[in-house]
């Protein structure tokens, strides 16, 4: 069972090329236990808007349209994975990340991701 971070949802649905050999292996051998955080969809719309990346059409129907394509399971921020996500060391500074990382924890899952403070947790499985 896989969490996507958001860089590898960008990548599966706007360039292959861009994942490792080992998360397309990671992704194709879980077709049916992919997931992403819902704080996805927050941190593309703010790439978006910060001109840091371009879609082929606005943020939320791109994100709806990628979990419907690839059969991606949406995993929403509940209280406990906020709670979690402010307890977690300081390592990594982004809010949105920590969700990801909080998220991996409670649903013990592994998450692909090619940021490498992802692998300062040692609680966490990290695909790249």
């Amino acid at each position: 069972m896989l969490l996507l971070d958001t860089c590898a949802l960008i990548w599966l649905v706007e360039d292959l090329s861009a994942l490792s050999g080992n998360a397309k292996k990671a992704i194709l051998q879980n077709p049916d236990d992919i997931y992403v955080s819902a704080i996805s969809a927050l941190e593309i719309s703010l790439l978006v808007e910060k001109k840091r990346l371009e879609l082929p059409s606005e943020p939320f129907k791109w994100y709806s349209a990628a979990i419907r394509l690839h059969g991606l399971k949406e995993i929403a921020i509940d209280g406990e994975i906020a709670a979690m996500s402010g307890k977690l060391s300081p390592i990594h500074k982004d809010p949105c990340d920590r969700i990801v990382i909080a998220t991996a924890m409670l649903k013990k899952l592994g998450i692909v991701t090619s940021d490498k403070i992802f692998r300062e947790y040692k609680n966490i499985k990290v695909i790249w």
